[in-house]
């Protein structure tokens, strides 16, 4: 059963660090020393609920509500290009710092709660990763092999968000220089846009 776990420890963690909105505004969170914790938290909670029931079997919901499927993807491309848009103006303005006001910081908890919900939940490809792909690698197994192999993929989940918001705070130093931030923001536009042209395309080929 352990090689169960492992096998969804490799296939799980695989999915959870490919670079998207969600593991982009944790590492930004975690360079902003706002609230970190809190947003990996969440993104882990969001996995666990996600990556069981598709392990679990309700994975197969989805591909009998195409509309449903639709309709996510809409939504998803919307607040994608959104915050896409946001990262490309501030890269452009290139004003943006690291700021650690502890002021500015702890008044701001629940907007940056309900923002990591947004990232963790409006995004379809979170759907098609946690709950289609691994409900479609796991709709062979048995119970017990279906329980270890939840364990496993929840294991890289927590220790992967855990690490990046750890991780972030050791290159505070770096980001303290606006031209950094500037690179970032304009990696994040890069990659929201990229997300949601896909998206774009499997609704006009769906």
């Amino acid at each position: 059963m352990f090689s169960v776990a492992l096998k969804g420890a490799a296939i799980s963690g695989s999915l959870i660090v490919a670079i998207g909105s969600q593991n982009a505004f944790l590492l930004k969170s975690g360079l902003k020393n706002n609230y970190v914790m809190l947003v990996a938290t969440i993104c882990f909670l969001g996995d666990v609920l996600l990556i069981s029931s598709g392990i679990l079997g309700v994975g197969a919901l989805l591909h009998q509500a195409p509309l449903l499927t639709k309709i996510l993807t809409l939504m998803g491309v919307a607040f994608l290009c959104w915050y896409g848009l946001m990262s490309a103006k501030s890269a452009w303005q290139g004003n943006n710092q690291l700021s650690i006001d502890k002021k500015e910081v702890n008044r701001n908890w629940v907007s940056v709660a309900l923002m990591t919900l947004a990232m963790t939940f409006l995004n379809p490809h979170v759907y098609i990763d946690t709950i289609v792909v691994l409900g479609g690698i796991t709709s062979s197994l048995n119970f017990d092999e279906k329980k270890w192999f939840l364990l496993g993929s929840l294991s890289a989940s927590a220790i992967w968000f855990y690490g990046v918001a750890y991780i972030a705070k050791k290159l505070i130093p770096l980001f303290e220089k606006p031209r950094t931030w500037q690179v970032l923001d304009s990696v994040i536009a890069v990659v929201m846009f990229s997300i949601a042209l896909g998206l774009v395309k499997t609704l006009m080929g769906s």
